[in-house]
């Protein structure tokens, strides 16, 4: 690796509006010497790097430049996980490769944030494509986590160690959000509900979130566009709760009340999209058609329940133009309620959906399945599906 020492002094002089003069003063050395580093001619003695370091508030690493170089490993590995990690999306494809990876380089980096959540959230996912996340209806008729069975899982049992450790030096930011929403679910799976009740009162208040602060950096078109932003962001969290609501309250609904409750949560969607173009948001809406025509099967509207799938293909095919694109579609968190979509950022496209519906996890939906296969539409919807 080529060293750039004396660049590095000067940049880091000129960052600090120091003259070559203050530089050499406060080391002892000469003005000439300081010259000499900057142009590259001669290197400080290793008693003096010390010193410089300490000058500009820098590590070692950092003056040597090989601070750069270990954190573009880093990023370079974490990003090649990731990146491999979206096999893993409802299978089991490659998910010991991710792991292993993750634990090398943690072996190389000790205690490295970016990895440690890296392997955090590849146990996360392997607990969910290897063995499921697991529910049963209790003796009032509402949905519950199997959390007995979830305890088993290792790879759950060591994601929660890791992530805890994590939030005892992760700063606010992306990578500690990440942290809590998926140790949140953790502990919900496994029955921890104190911990995560105490771990959700640490996160801002909805309206003190980012979409919504950040309307007050800035007006005109900008502050438009971030609106429409926020609302979004909103509608999605509005959207999934009703889901929610349909799938925690097992037998308390009518098939026709679910039927309601989840067209309500399309029609949050819809109010805002009103152009039609529901951007990263199209992966949501798949979802969403999906679990629809189930609750129209259960409601005996057959026609609708095949008008709900041909739907939910007409937004995958549009949700597989943004992926090719390169913008990931969303789709909602509530995924983690079965172990085939775990995965709140990856959509898997048009070419699944038979596989995938009716995308939630509900108890016995392979008796509706049977009925709607046996219907000719079905066989055709797959093949739209095959061909899109």
């Amino acid at each position: 690796m080529k060293l750039h020492l004396g660049e590095t002094i000067r940049q880091l002089r000129q960052r600090d509006c120091r003259t070559q003069e203050e530089l050499a003063l406060a080391l002892g050395v000469s003005c000439q010497a300081v010259s000499r580093w900057e142009k590259g001619g001669a290197y400080p003695d290793m008693e003096t790097v010390p010193a410089i370091a300490n000058y500009f508030g820098v590590s070692i690493d950092e003056l040597f430049g090989y601070e750069n170089e270990r954190e573009k490993k880093i990023d370079t590995l974490t990003e090649k996980i990731y990146e491999m990690n979206r096999q893993n999306n409802g299978r089991d494809v490659c998910m010991d490769e991710c792991i292993r990876l993750a634990r090398e380089g943690l072996a190389e980096f000790p205690g490295n944030e970016k990895l440690m959540l890296c392997l955090a959230s590849m146990l996360y996912n392997a607990g969910y494509v290897r063995y499921g996340e697991c529910h049963f209806i209790d003796e009032e008729g509402y949905s519950m986590y199997d959390t007995e069975r979830h305890k088993t899982y290792a790879e759950w049992a060591e994601a929660i160690r890791l992530y805890e450790k994590l939030l005892t030096t992760l700063p606010e930011g992306k990578m500690r959000q990440t942290a809590v929403r998926e140790l949140v679910q953790l502990y919900l799976n496994t029955g921890e509900k104190e911990k995560s009740h105490t771990l959700v009162d640490t996160v801002p208040f909805f309206g003190d979130c980012r979409e919504f602060l950040r309307l007050n950096t800035c007006d005109g078109k900008e502050r438009a566009e971030m609106q429409g932003q926020a609302l979004l962001t909103v509608a999605n969290a509005f959207s999934e709760t009703l889901i929610g609501g349909v799938i925690v309250n097992g037998t308390h609904l009518t098939p026709t009340e679910s039927v309601q409750t989840v067209e309500n949560a399309i029609a949050v969607y819809d109010l805002i999209c009103t152009d039609g173009n529901y951007g990263v948001y199209h992966g949501a809406m798949v979802t969403l058609y999906l679990f629809l025509s189930y609750w129209r099967w259960r409601a005996d509207d057959r026609d609708g329940a095949f008008a709900a799938l041909d739907k939910a293909l007409e937004h995958a095919k549009i949700s597989d133009v943004l992926t090719e694109k390169g913008e990931i579609c969303y789709t909602a968190p509530l995924l983690r309620l079965t172990k085939d979509h775990w995965n709140p950022h990856i959509e898997r496209g048009a070419e699944t959906l038979p596989e995938d519906w009716p995308w939630w996890c509900i108890p016995g939906n392979g008796a509706v399945k049977a009925e709607m296969e046996a219907d000719p539409r079905w066989a055709d919807w797959v093949r739209r599906c095959r061909e899109a």
